[in-house]
C-alpha cells in the first residue's frame, strides 16, 4: 500500500479480526461469527493486505498477534464501542431520551401542578436537559413562534393563535391580595366591591389579555372600573408591589402562600373567578414530544 493512501476498513472487518485474535483459532472464530472458516481466512488476509501490515503470527495454526496486531485490536475495540455509542445516542435522541426541552410558564403555574410534572419528567428522563423560563402569556406565544421555546404553560384565550396547539393542563381561581396592614383586612367576608376605591396593581393587557380582561370583567360585574395606578410584568412582580403597600390586586389563589407575612389573601366565591391553564406548543422535537407525552400519562 502506498504511503498516504486512504484505507477504508469496515466495522465488520474489525469484528472479524477481534474474534480471531481472541480465539487464536480460525475455526472457533468462524463459529462465533456464524460463518464458515474459508471466508473468514480470506477476510483477515484482505484486511492485512489493505493496510499493508501483518497482524497475525501464523504457523500451522494461529500463534498470536504481531506488535502491530496488538495495537490494531486495541484501536478496533475502541472503534466498535464508539460505533455502538453512535447508534445508541442516535436512538436515544430519536426517542426523546436525550436532548433539550425549553419550557416557558406563567408564574402562577409554579404553585399548581407544574412542579410535580417537572420532577416526574426529570426522574423518568434524566438525560434530557429541562430549561425553564418564567414569562407572560404574550411573551410565550412570541417565543413559541420564533422557536425560542418548545412548550409553554400559559393562560388562554390566545389571540390569533390558530397555529398553536393548546392542551388542558391545570385549573385555578382568583382571589383578592391586600397588604397585610391594610384596614380592609379587619372586615369579615371581604368582597371585590370593598376594593372599589382602592388603587389597583395589574399587568399590561398586552402581556396577558385573557387574565387582564377577566379581572376587569369581575370588577365591572359588581359595579366599578378598577383604578390601575401601576402595572407590573409577571405575577411575582405584582405581588411584590402589593406586599410593600403600593396597592391591591386580584391574583391566582394558588399563589396565596407567596409573601404570606406581608400579604393577606381573600377568596372570591362563585364560578366567575375560575380560570384554566393550557400547555401550548407548535413544532415539537423528540424530547419535547416525550415531555408532552409524560404529562398525558400522569
Amino acid at each position: 500500500m502506498a504511503i498516504g493512501t486512504r484505507t477504508r476498513i469496515t466495522l465488520r472487518a474489525m469484528e472479524q479480526f477481534i474474534a480471531v485474535a481472541e480465539e487464536l483459532h480460525f475455526h472457533r472464530a468462524a463459529e462465533r461469527l456464524n460463518m464458515s472458516q474459508p471466508p473468514l481466512t480470506s477476510a483477515i488476509r484482505k484486511l492485512e493486505d489493505d493496510i499493508g501490515v501483518t497482524l497475525i503470527e501464523r504457523g500451522k495454526r494461529v500463534l498470536g498477534l504481531t506488535p502491530a496486531g496488538k495495537n490494531f485490536i486495541d484501536e478496533a475495540r475502541k472503534t466498535l464501542r464508539q460505533a455502538e455509542q453512535v447508534v445508541t445516542t442516535t436512538q436515544d435522541a430519536a426517542a426523546g431520551r436525550t436532548g433539550l426541552v425549553r419550557l416557558g410558564y406563567v408564574g402562577s403555574s409554579l404553585y399548581g401542578r407544574l412542579p410535580d410534572v417537572i420532577r416526574d419528567f426529570r426522574e423518568s428522563h434524566p438525560d434530557v436537559r429541562l430549561e425553564l423560563k418564567e414569562a407572560t402569556t404574550a411573551a410565550q406565544v412570541a417565543a413559541l413562534r420564533n422557536n425560542a421555546l418548545d412548550v409553554g404553560i400559559l393562560i388562554p384565550p390566545l389571540v390569533n393563535a390558530e397555529d398553536i396547539e393548546q392542551i388542558p393542563f391545570d385549573h385555578d381561581r382568583l382571589c383578592l391580595a391586600i397588604p397585610k396592614g391594610h384596614p380592609l383586612n379587619k372586615r369579615s367576608n371581604l368582597t371585590l366591591t370593598d376594593l372599589s376605591e382602592e388603587p389597583f396593581i395589574l399587568w399590561p393587557m398586552v402581556e396577558g389579555r385573557g387574565f387582564h380582561l377577566q379581572v376587569i370583567r369581575l370588577c365591572a360585574n359588581v359595579g366599578f372600573v378598577p383604578t390601575v395606578t401601576q402595572e407590573a410584568h409577571g405575577m411575582h412582580a405584582v405581588l411584590s408591589l402589593v406586599s410593600v403597600g403600593a396597592g391591591v390586586s386580584v391574583v391566582p389563589q394558588s399563589m396565596s402562600g407567596f409573601r404570606g407575612d406581608q400579604i393577606s389573601y381573600h377568596p372570591l366565591t362563585g364560578s366567575e373567578p375560575e380560570f384554566d391553564l393550557v400547555l401550548s406548543h407548535r413544532h415539537l422535537s423528540p424530547s419535547a414530544k416525550a415531555f408532552v407525552r409524560s404529562i398525558g400519562e400522569q
